[in-house]
């Protein structure tokens, strides 16, 4: 069995994809499993993918029945995934070739549940974003220092595809969202935050391990010029707060002030997308830009209040 399966949730990819998945059959660690997910796309990155699996049998493709977003690709390649730990890649970013072999190396000797590694952005040059030292926490050690992130910086790392999951926590998390409709916006937030509540031990690592490919005109975070879009934005962040907000207490003191951190800065860009939904009128534009001056007020008295448990 693999010790790692990279899943690619693929959709409209054909310009990345061969660089994508040459990242992963050429890791330094070799025993992966590569599961690219077919989310039902209108172009040729499925077929550029059922050539490399022709050449490497530890890429397999599952086929969706129809489109699903990215997050439910996600999830039925967990399902479908033979290894322990799970890493993500979107198929227009590209791991670094020693990727795999550096989170094998934690896992080789610790019994962990969640590993953490930095990213580089890919735009015109690659500029590396650091968020995680090279530390071990337990959960309590952790949330304080995602604290100390938003207090000293208001800095936030929720991104999937930065992190190795361990499955069978993965599938516990996935089981407390229970949602029957695509989710693509601020899937990762919740999710991430979610998964904290089942884990014990964290490390993290300060190299960057994965290339994030900001050049993507085809990104869903773009798609935003679309009325019907961003009012389905808004549903869909308007699912992710409720949920937060369900969980928030489940754990202790500083895992409630995180998530009211994380609801906060939905909440900014909710009313963002609302502000401009409502075009051409005033009235509700005031208001709109009203709530969002609340909820500015209110994150700094969660900051506040982070800032407070930390001493």
């Amino acid at each position: 069995m693999s010790q790692i399966s990279i899943i690619l949730p693929t959709f409209n990819v054909e310009k990345y994809i061969e660089r994508a998945l040459q990242s992963c059959i050429n890791q330094t660690f070799k025993d992966i499993e590569i599961i690219v997910v077919d989310d039902c796309g209108n172009d040729k990155s499925i077929e550029i993918a059922k050539d490399y699996a022709n050449k490497d049998e530890r890429i397999k493709i599952i086929h969706n029945e129809k489109n699903l977003g990215s997050f439910a690709s996600r999830n039925i390649g967990v399902f479908n995934s033979n290894a322990d730990y799970i890493m993500f890649l979107d198929p227009d970013d590209y791991l670094e070739l020693n990727a795999c072999e550096e989170c094998v190396k934690v896992l080789d000797n610790n019994e962990i549940d969640l590993i953490c590694f930095n990213y580089n952005i890919l735009d015109i040059v690659l500029k590396k974003k650091y968020f995680f030292i090279k530390n071990s926490y337990d959960i309590n050690e952790y949330l304080k220092f995602l604290a100390k992130k938003i207090v000293d910086a208001n800095l936030y790392n929720w991104s999937m595809w930065t992190r190795v999951f361990q499955k069978q926590k993965y599938l516990k998390t996935f089981e407390k969202i229970k949602i029957n409709f695509k989710l693509t916006m601020a899937e990762d937030a919740l999710f991430v935050a979610l998964y904290y509540l089942e884990c014990k031990y964290i490390i993290t690592l300060d190299k960057s391990l994965v290339n994030y490919n900001i050049q993507n005109i085809n990104s869903s975070t773009k798609e935003r010029k679309n009325f019907e879009k961003m009012q389905f934005f808004v549903e869909n962040l308007d699912f992710v707060i409720y949920k937060l907000n369900l969980y928030s207490s489940t754990l202790n003191t500083m895992y409630f002030l995180l998530c009211q951190c994380f609801i906060c800065e939905l909440c900014i860009h909710k009313f963002d997308l609302k502000y401009r939904l409502v075009y051409g009128n005033f009235i509700k534009k005031t208001i709109i830009k009203l709530k969002r001056k609340m909820i500015k007020i209110k994150r700094r008295k969660y900051i506040k209040q982070l800032a407070m448990e930390l001493k």
